[in-house]
């Protein structure tokens, strides 16, 4: 168990026990499907930022062991949601939910879960966590749809790609700080602090997964898988604004291929290694992680303060 999780053991066994028996069913299939996801879920690192966004804002409550597992629910939904999407076969290391029990099932059980999480809210008057939360759904949808389009005609720029991170991936790691926040101290200041907060933490996030793609280390998803799925990350982006129009044209081609070559996938990587294009992604990277820690230490200095700030910076070294 790392310091982070120590600091609020306690308080992670009380969420996972509520988030177990917000996921039951009485279907007997559904129930089956549920306990998979239960098994094989994360590392719980939104649930986390919840619970310590309200430790360090005014103390956890059962509003926010609530808001910590609508946070989880609705994550794994888009999760499930986003491996029909994107036809994997593996989430983490297992079986994906559409490799065993085929698309038709898995977008229901995804329909399921943020149901679940919606009612978990109304049906104990939660709802401005259920205002903030529904934001950021509505957010992620609005990314991926963003993310779709330039995908399609390979014309995004770097102002897109922050626009498709925010709301992509940092809008619920924004929203998860707020609502526990909220929680705490019904205080929209202290809110929108953590909403900042939690933002720069998930853009610094976003951009250390897409550094993955051009290591060498085993990070659950193949080196190039990004540049396979014509997803333009900050480290292509920023080498095609800086290439020539010869190589601008070859690294085009590639990207467009439908059927690239191992050798095609190792000549984009390299290319962004020699213009560049890592070391500005990682500095832009810094620049978000700082910006988070800014705004932690303006608040009173607490153990909660110290595992957030722990949990940011593991944002940026982890290795996988």
């Amino acid at each position: 168990m790392n310091p982070s999780q120590s600091i609020i053991a306690a308080e992670l066994r009380q969420f996972e026990s509520l988030f177990k028996n917000a996921v039951k069913s009485n279907a007997p299939m559904l129930d089956r499907i549920l306990k998979y996801i239960v098994r094989t879920k994360g590392k719980q690192l939104r649930p986390m930022f919840v619970l310590l966004a309200a430790g360090v804002s005014g103390g956890i409550n059962e509003v926010t062991y609530r808001a910590a597992s609508v946070v989880e629910l609705l994550h794994t939904a888009t999760l499930v949601h986003d491996d029909v999407v994107d036809e994997a076969s593996e989430r983490r290391g297992f079986f994906s939910i559409s490799a065993l029990w085929k698309n038709k099932a898995s977008v229901l059980v995804g329909d399921y879960l943020l149901a679940k999480g919606l009612l978990l809210s109304l049906e104990n008057g939660d709802f401005k966590i259920l205002e903030i939360l529904s934001d950021a759904v509505r957010k992620m949808s609005e990314g991926e749809l963003l993310q779709l389009e330039k995908a399609r005609l390979l014309n995004i720029r770097e102002s897109d790609y922050f626009t498709i991170i925010q709301n992509k991936t940092a809008s619920l790691l924004a929203s998860a700080c707020a609502a526990g926040a909220y929680s705490a101290r019904q205080d929209l200041e202290i809110t929108e602090k953590m909403r900042l907060f939690g933002e720069n933490t998930g853009i610094a996030f976003q951009i250390k997964d897409d550094l993955f793609d051009y290591g060498d280390e085993d990070v659950g998803k193949p080196t190039g898988n990004d540049i396979r799925e014509k997803k333009l990350t900050l480290p292509l982006i920023f080498t095609l604004d800086q290439a020539d129009a010869k190589t601008r044209k070859s690294l085009i081609y590639i990207i467009r291929n439908k059927y690239k070559s191992k050798a095609d996938i190792q000549r984009v990587i390299d290319t962004v290694k020699e213009a560049g294009g890592i070391n500005y992604a990682s500095r832009k990277m810094e620049e978000y992680k700082n910006n988070a820690i800014s705004i932690l230490h303006t608040l009173n200095e607490s153990p909660e303060r110290m595992a957030l700030e722990e949990l940011v910076r593991y944002t940026t070294e982890r290795r996988k």
